[in-house]
């Protein structure tokens, strides 16, 4: 009987070693297959589904599956590179054209004053397309990936001392005041974050009455640098501080002015991008504060 029991216990022992082995194996194989798709190098022709298990077939169907999937999405992105770059070389010289006839139409001294007053509303509107263009090219490329921003550190004073909007705020006798930021640096694009940052003072300027006051100041914090881009405007209401920034989204109090709402959505796929953000605050008829924080080293900035 002793001797019955010891070759039970041995067998069961021996099946228990064998199914360890095998899920063993598995695992290891399993594992395999992950990594090789983490890193990208899982290829099809390495596994054969005759050799695989129920659960290695699956996972191997699972994999192939989204290796197509990014065959397709690349495929995709591919597509759309060509189509912006079409759209911003056909669209480039039509509209260039438009607007120096236009402007030609403008200065013909043989037209009289309601003609050249058509005139001027063509060209206003052909600046108008072009600025739009631009802007969902630059838009599109950010988007899917064929333009990317680099972070790196640089200094808050440069960023502060290359926007140029003193003869734009000259023009409707707006007081502008830029502070000083000697000494703060921050992470972040300098190209791609002033194109942001000027996005946001000429909505600044153009959306504050005559006589009133835009002014930018930089603040030091311990993981970020914050901008406050502040105006004496017309403000908003809590419901459109939500939907600002929307693409294309503008306020009904704003429909005369010039812009087509995609400055600010541009700005938050920046400063995104760069592993900054952006709030507002604002109440009708007292102004708006958009304040801008930028990461101050790389380990606060998300992966690109």
């Amino acid at each position: 009987m002793i001797y019955f029991l010891a070759s039970v216990i041995i067998i069961l022992l021996a099946a228990l070693a064998v199914m360890y082995m095998r899920m063993s194996e598995l695992i290891s194989r399993l594992d395999n297959m992950i990594e090789s798709a983490a890193n990208g190098s899982f290829s099809e022709s390495e596994y054969s589904e005759k050799r695989l298990s129920r659960l290695e077939s699956k996972m191997y169907r699972y994999l192939t599956a989204g290796k197509t999937a990014r065959r397709r999405i690349t495929a995709e992105k591919d597509n759309i590179k060509t189509l912006v770059s079409d759209v911003s070389h056909q669209t480039k010289t039509p509209a260039a054209n438009i607007l120096l006839y236009a402007q030609l139409l403008c200065e013909s001294k043989t037209l009289n004053e309601n003609d050249k007053k058509l005139a001027r509303q063509i060209e206003q509107q052909t600046e108008k397309l072009n600025f739009l263009i631009a802007s969902l090219i630059k838009t599109s490329r950010l988007e899917n990936g064929i333009l990317t921003v680099e972070p790196k550190e640089e200094s808050i004073a440069k960023l502060l001392g290359a926007l140029d909007f003193t003869a734009q705020a000259r023009e409707k006798d707006i007081k502008l005041s830029i502070g000083k930021a000697d000494g703060i640096s921050a992470c972040f694009d300098l190209k791609w974050t002033l194109e942001a940052l000027s996005n946001i003072l000429d909505n600044a300027v153009k959306y504050t009455p005559k006589g009133g006051t835009v002014s930018v100041k930089a603040q030091e914090y311990e993981m970020f640098v914050r901008i406050d881009v502040a105006d004496s405007g017309i403000g908003m209401s809590e419901d459109e501080t939500a939907k600002v920034f929307s693409r294309f989204y503008r306020s009904p109090r704003v429909s005369q002015e010039k812009g087509v709402g995609i400055g600010l959505y541009l700005a938050r796929e920046i400063l995104s991008r760069e592993g900054g953000y952006i709030k507002v605050t604002s109440k009708i008829d007292q102004g708006s504060t958009f304040s801008v924080f930028l990461p101050k080293t790389n380990a606060n900035m998300s992966k690109l």
